[in-house]
């Protein structure tokens, strides 16, 4: 059953590029779409909007900024009065171990992967409750379930994201406020080439694109399912995880495990890479 409204107004994080602009894309696709486009890039955003087949409204602002939720919120008033769908995909990641980037990589992954998901979903709630049957969709990765060497402020953040999605969505359903979860594996997009994946013929299948998982996102919405994994084999390496983890440990340690993907954040002189670039996910 499909349960967004005709219309409906849906508003993306990361909209600019990779998955956020490929969901852009395909929910504009959908009769009586509205839409709300959130990205630090202005210039890519506006773009975005023009080629659209559904209306569309910008707002360029940083996430982890303290006053971007409640400003983004009054925007969404001002312009609709009323939302049904949120989609928290803006993400970013810093591939370094924890000895070499510490806490403070760990900090600010969780700025932008977590933490400024959870601070727009609690300024925008209110809204959703009121326009329900509504639905928030956030975008985790296969890394919240199966960590790799070099990931774990990443895979954290993603963690998190899971285990608070799963309870918001208990949380919700008695406000007609449906929470669900998409978790992408390996996606190509700006923020995350997969350089090192594509290159390799043994590889390249484990390789998705945005278009799927914007598809993800919407069924999660409009269907109202809990999770979708992208592509959905990636559930049954989730599922080895709890099944048998020390096997699992042992396979992604072994010289031929699948390499850890770098991501265009990393400083190619090391981990330490100091500048954010939000807006994509993966």
């Amino acid at each position: 059953m499909i349960a967004l409204p005709n219309p409906f107004i849906a508003l993306i994080t990361g909209a600019a590029r990779g998955i956020g602009e490929a969901t852009a894309r395909r929910l504009a696709r959908e009769p009586g779409c509205r839409l709300v486009l959130v990205d630090r890039e202005e210039a890519p955003l506006l773009k975005l909007a023009g080629e659209l087949l559904a209306p569309a409204i910008c707002i360029v602002a940083d996430l982890t900024d303290a006053g971007a939720p409640m400003c983004i919120r009054d925007q969404v008033i001002a312009e609709y009065g009323q939302l049904h769908l949120l989609v928290n995909n803006a993400g970013a990641r810093w591939t370094a171990r924890f000895g070499d980037g510490g806490w403070e990589n760990m900090r600010r992954t969780m700025a932008i992967n977590f933490d400024a998901a959870v601070r727009l979903t609690e300024a925008l709630l209110p809204i959703l409750r009121e326009s329900a049957p509504s639905a928030v969709v956030n975008v985790s990765s296969l890394a919240g379930r199966v960590a790799r060497a070099g990931t774990g402020a990443y895979g954290a953040s993603k963690a998190a994201l899971i285990g608070w999605s799963d309870a918001m969505s208990l949380e919700e359903e008695v406000n007609g406020v449906h929470v669900g979860l998409v978790v992408p594996g390996y996606v190509v997009t700006p923020g995350f080439p997969q350089r090192e994946l594509l290159a390799r013929r043994l590889t390249r299948w484990t390789v998705g694109t945005p278009d799927q998982v914007a598809q993800a996102i919407f069924e999660v919405a409009a269907q109202r399912k809990a999770e979708r994994y992208v592509p959905r084999g990636y559930g049954l390496v989730a599922a080895a995880r709890v099944l048998f983890p020390g096997f699992l440990r042992h396979l992604l340690s072994s010289k031929g495990a699948i390499p850890t993907p770098g991501s265009a954040n990393d400083d190619p002189h090391g981990s330490a890479a100091i500048e954010r670039k939000a807006g994509t996910n993966s």
